[in-house]
């Protein structure tokens, strides 16, 4: 594409070169550069790309965007640009030919829940006959293809790249995480969201590399409602005003309090064979009732915000009830159907706090007993471990404890740290260091009416150890130990 077109609505500056030349792709990691890209020289936490010029050019880029003043004798077009990093993102919507105005833009943030919602969202526009492409926590999906990915919200190029994806295949909705660091750091700038939404909001990411202050946290989730058409927001939420100032979108709110446009007026839970879930009435813009296949009161919170969500789009509720009945999202309370007479729920929990919430959660269904099978991941902080064996040392009634991702410690040293949480109990526990055996220990020995929960991987299909990631999908695994046991 011509450089100059690239650069179309934004402020630059030329330090040498010329703008009336073709360039193929745009890189912000110098490894990636081919012949006649252009580099962009972006400044993080840790790095700086302005010291990687030299190798971008040597690797073939003939354009370098920067924002610091630089002086290179190499032939070679300098643009300077007044923020590299926010600025990629409108580089990247003109390099693709801005593909989130040709899609129904969705984009989700919150502290809980993006996910689920996420998927309840994509899972009742499919239902709907609508085609859905989806950016977050679990990865890049467009229709039968998938894309993993290191944070919840991709670089603006990769965005735009995605989006531009999700266009050649005739994809009418993106729904999109939307984190705090995204909107914090312009991965989003440039895209207006037809429907923005609001989860909930709680203390998570202060801290060095993330947020200086909660105030900080709240106000860079609220950037996503200056730049949405329409609002959904949680109306209990005790953030919930500072999320809506200053917001250019009208707003829509879902929760239990009466004065929301949907709120809930009861909750019933549900257990049945195949079933751990909840049965929602609403009332407000719809008066009906749902069946929920998630557990927990809290459970009505996701669906409620992707009921409001799909019903402002259009839906009918014949597709919300029936979407939110068969909703199954891969790694957050999920049921993996194994006896008619226990239960094994797979869930991402991997700290003290989402440990507690699930525990909490699945006592209220009065199970004959709660069994956990957890560990924790290596090379972090040991805190995690002390608080994780103290809560499934209160709450459940036995906890298998065996490995997680250990990275490049010994799993023995990060089980006997999770001990010291555990000893403060007087909960039962056994440590079984090989994560198979330790589910395949769970599943002999259950009895009937038990639940089983099996936490801290959740999506991930691998294990890392000493550097390796090896294959270690727990639904694979949990087939194969059904295999070995009917030998």
């Amino acid at each position: 594409m011509l450089l100059k077109k690239i650069l179309e609505n934004i402020e630059y500056k030329v330090i040498k070169g010329n703008l009336n030349i073709e360039i193929n792709d745009i890189c912000y990691n110098s490894k990636n550069v081919k012949n006649n890209d252009g580099f962009i020289a972006l400044i993080g936490h840790n790095m700086d790309g302005h010291n990687y010029i030299s190798d971008a050019i040597e690797k073939g880029a003939t354009v370098i965007f920067v924002e610091k003043d630089i002086d290179l004798k190499d032939d070679v077009t300098i643009i300077k640009l007044n923020d590299t990093r926010r600025d990629l993102a409108l580089l990247s919507a003109n390099l693709f030919e801005n593909p989130s105005k040709k899609l129904k833009m969705i984009g989700i943030t919150g502290t809980k829940g993006k996910t689920t919602t996420t998927w309840m969202i994509k899972r009742i526009l499919e239902e709907d006959n609508k085609t859905v492409g989806v950016i977050g926590t679990m990865g890049v999906f467009i229709k039968n293809k998938h894309y993993d990915l290191v944070n919840t919200t991709p670089e603006s190029y990769d965005i735009h790249k995605y989006l531009k994806e999700m266009v050649d295949n005739n994809i009418e909705y993106a729904v999109m995480e939307v984190s705090s660091q995204a909107l914090k750091l312009g991965r989003v700038d440039g895209i207006t969201f037809d429907y923005g939404v609001f989860t909930n909001l709680t203390h998570d990411h202060i801290g060095d590399g993330e947020h200086a202050s909660m105030e900080e946290y709240i106000e860079c989730k609220s950037l996503l409602f200056k730049q949405s058409r329409h609002g959904i927001f949680n109306i209990d939420d005790k953030n919930y005003k500072k999320m809506t100032n200053n917001c250019i979108c009208d707003i829509h709110t879902f929760g239990y309090d009466k004065k929301a446009d949907l709120y809930c007026d009861k909750v019933e839970l549900l257990r049945e064979k195949d079933l751990i879930g909840i049965n929602m009435t609403t009332e407000g813009i719809i008066c009906d009732t749902f069946k929920i296949n998630t557990p927990g009161k809290f459970s009505a919170y996701n669906a409620m915000c992707a009921i409001l969500t799909t019903y402002l789009i259009g839906c009918s509720i014949d597709s919300m009830k029936k979407a939110l009945i068969n909703i199954s999202v891969k790694g957050r309370v999920e049921p993996v159907k194994i006896s008619d007479k226990f239960n094994l729920l797979i869930d991402y929990a991997h700290n003290g706090v989402s440990m507690e919430s699930i525990l909490t959660t699945i006592r209220e269904y009065n199970p004959r007993r709660i069994v956990t099978i957890f560990g924790c991941g290596g090379n972090r902080s040991k805190d995690r471990r002390y608080e994780m064996g103290e809560v499934s040392g209160k709450l459940a009634d036995l906890s298998i404890i065996t490995a997680d991702n250990s990275r490049y410690e010994d799993v023995n040293d990060i089980i006997n740290d999770i001990l010291i949480g555990m000893h403060k109990t007087n909960g039962k526990y056994i440590t079984i260091p090989d994560r198979k055996e330790a589910i395949k220990y769970s599943i002999e020995n259950a009895h009937e009416g038990d639940i089983i929960l099996l936490l801290g991987k959740g999506h991930e299909d691998y294990q890392e150890i000493n550097g390796v990631r090896r294959p270690f999908d727990e639904r694979v695994i949990i087939k194969e130990i059904l295999n070995e046991l009917k030998k």
